[in-house]
């Protein structure tokens, strides 16, 4: 699952960028509001973490574009801007959530997974098809009668096929879902993922599709 982090504090921005692909998150980071926009335009995210007080394009100017143009991409505000005033007006311009700094990772994590149930229509906290079950609170995996506890990258992967079941996705599609810009992605990467589920789960857990991709089987 893919977040666009829009941070200009490099401390701060290091820290939760580092605690989302901690917690599974494939992540871009930009420093300012201008390449915030053109990062939206560029790429698909599942969700925005938007500070306010930004560079070349304030934060609160960021949403604003984001929603007059249509963008229904969640956005939670996390900014040190705690005044009632402030969290009515980022509500206001269209703000899933207002979280203010300092924050526990914790609490920004849930509030995240809260936003993205919602905007799954009341989609249930545990992901899954019947016989694949996973828990992103956890990340806890479950496959017929075996359970494990799943690295970030490797509940990444297979939340992106969890996600949508019985389609075929490529190395790059996985690619893109499980790794940001700047990250190093080695030859083998998905391979070497999809072997460490299955030594894990068991090897039926994620179909191959060969010179195609892989998948997980429609729900049951």
């Amino acid at each position: 699952m893919r977040v666009l982090l829009i941070e200009d504090d490099r401390m701060i921005g290091a820290a939760v960028a580092q605690a989302l692909k901690d917690a599974a998150y494939a992540v871009d980071w930009v420093t300012d509001g201008r390449t915030a926009i053109e990062a939206t335009e560029s790429e698909a995210y599942e969700l925005v973490l938007l500070d306010l007080g930004l560079p070349k394009l304030d934060g609160r100017e960021v949403l604003r574009r984001l929603r007059t143009q249509g963008c229904r991409l969640p956005v939670i505000i996390v900014t040190a801007r705690d005044g009632v005033d402030d969290r009515i007006d980022g509500l206001d311009l269209g703000a899933d959530d207002y979280l203010v700094k300092p924050f526990e990772i914790r609490e920004l994590l849930a509030r995240m997974r809260a936003v993205l149930r919602r905007e799954g229509a009341g989609a249930p906290a545990l992901l899954t098809n019947g016989s694949l079950t996973l828990d992103p609170a956890t990340r806890e995996a479950s496959f017929l009668d075996r359970k494990a506890q799943l690295t970030a990258r490797e509940f990444a992967l297979l939340q992106a096929l969890l996600a949508r079941p019985a389609a075929i996705l490529s190395r790059s599609e996985l690619e893109r879902q499980i790794y940001g810009w700047n990250e190093e992605i080695e030859s083998n990467a998905i391979e070497f993922l999809i072997h460490t589920v299955r030594r894990k789960l068991g090897a039926t857990v994620i179909r191959n599709v060969r010179g195609v991709g892989w998948m997980v089987d429609r729900p049951s």
